[in-house]
């Protein structure tokens, strides 16, 4: 009934592509195939991959495509030997659940995988991730080797590997594993869809639209992810395909959801020109240390491209003034790999603190001679903006000559800040404006 309910869904969409449309029915069959009893399907209740399982029977495979998949087993392996010293975050959702699914709806799908959007039986609604039978790996590994079930099989390794990370790391900035389900009843392309917390794609254009209070509390919360990942219980992380699409919003969180290109381990070398990190527009010369490993270079890889992508552009603009010279310190900072992410974090905790506590406003007159602009505002309605105290609240209102007034409103931002508002742009105050 699922199935039908999707497909039905997909006829019915216009704007849906033939890939979408296959992508969709992919996952619609899958619900139904998990719910027989999948033979060796895994119930998704936080225990191991199941890779012993899954690499059990020989195939007739091109001997290039066995050892590719030889090499991705072992990296498996590998992670989940490194894995089994924590404990595994439980998620509950197992095949019985994804058989139950209904409302199946294709958000998304990139190089390896699917994602749908699907409601439980029980209420809520989950991301199923499943390997994406038409995507670009698949049909470029079929291209090289011809066999299309072994070629999925080998795409299926890195999403089994994306299920493992999720299962041992646990941060409010990495999407939730609520569950998965393994099927591999003598079938050999072994059938896994991951069950996630569901999210909104990041829209960077409507973040540069957000007031500048929303914009730093999305690259605080990513500076205390990449912290994380540098001293996470499995080693520092690597985040190989750091793109912004490899990240979702949560009730108004930055959560990172795509892991398949983690990795853990540290580029190896003999010496320090082994160890130069390359990108577009800049090189960064790092150390080898004495374990023949480059010092550091997950760590910075992150940074950088943290800096690149997200606090180039959400950092500055529209910043308090007196804010702006720490701002400026850190984009200089990461912006060159003077700092590593320890000190960061300390930078972006000071900014927050003089934030938090209203010290910059003591580095400017109660009079503001700024030209504040009503934009961008918490609201589409008025001049909806975040202030510290009344006073700062007078000193904006002051400060514009279309401003009369002012409200003090009893909502609170992410930072405590009091609201204002007006009926033109700008404050959590409401200012009256003529």
């Amino acid at each position: 009934m699922a199935a039908a309910a999707a497909v039905g869904r997909a006829r019915r969409g216009a704007r849906l592509s033939a890939a979408a449309l296959l992508a969709l029915l992919a996952l619609a069959l899958l619900a139904l195939t998990a719910g027989r009893g999948g033979g060796g399907g895994g119930s998704g209740s936080g225990g191991g991959s199941g890779v012993g399982q899954l690499g059990s029977a020989p195939l007739p495979l091109p001997p290039g495509l066995r050892e590719e998949l030889r090499q991705r087993r072992r990296d498996l392996r590998r992670l989940e030997a490194v894995a089994g010293g924590g404990e595994a975050a439980a998620g509950g959702l197992g095949c019985g659940d994804l058989s139950l699914v209904t409302g199946v709806s294709v958000l998304g799908w990139g190089f390896t995988k699917v994602v749908a959007r699907a409601a439980l039986a029980g209420g809520g609604a989950v991301a199923l991730k499943s390997v994406h039978g038409a995507g670009r790996e698949v049909r470029q590994c079929v291209q090289r080797y011809g066999a299309p079930a072994g070629c999925r099989r080998l795409a299926a390794y890195k999403l089994l590997k994306e299920v493992t990370l999720l299962q041992r790391l646990r941060h409010p900035g990495i999407v939730q594993l609520h569950g998965q389900c393994y099927d591999n009843s003598g079938d050999p392309e072994i059938r896994v869809t991951a069950m996630l917390e569901l999210g909104s794609p990041l829209e960077m254009i409507q973040l540069l639209q957000t007031p500048w209070e929303e914009r730093f509390k999305i690259c605080l919360s990513l500076v205390k992810l990449l912290f994380y990942l540098a001293h996470s219980p499995l080693g520092s992380i690597v985040l190989l395909d750091f793109q912004p699409r490899q990240f979702v919003m949560v009730d108004g969180n930055l959560k990172v959801t795509d892991m398949d290109d983690a990795s853990t381990e540290e580029l190896s070398c003999k010496e320090d020109n082994d160890c130069t990190l390359d990108f577009p527009t800049k090189s960064f010369p790092l150390k080898c240390s004495a374990v023949g490993k480059c010092e550091g270079i997950n760590e910075k890889k992150n940074l950088f491209n943290a800096y690149r992508y997200f606090f180039t552009y959400l950092l500055p603009h529209s910043a308090p003034l007196a804010l702006r010279p720490f701002l400026s310190d850190i984009l200089n900072a990461t912006g060159d790999l003077q700092y590593g992410i320890n000190e960061t974090l300390k930078a972006f905790e000071k900014v927050l603190h003089l934030y938090k506590s209203g010290l910059y406003l003591q580095k400017r007159p109660l009079l503001l001679k700024e030209d504040y602009k009503c934009w961008p505002s918490y609201s589409h309605l008025g001049c909806l903006l975040s202030v510290h105290s009344a006073e700062e609240a007078a000193a904006i209102c002051n400060s514009q000559s279309q401003c009369q007034s002012f409200i003090i409103t009893q909502q609170r931002t992410w930072t405590g800040e009091l609201g204002i508002m007006s009926s033109s742009p700008w404050i959590r105050v409401q200012l009256a404006c003529g």
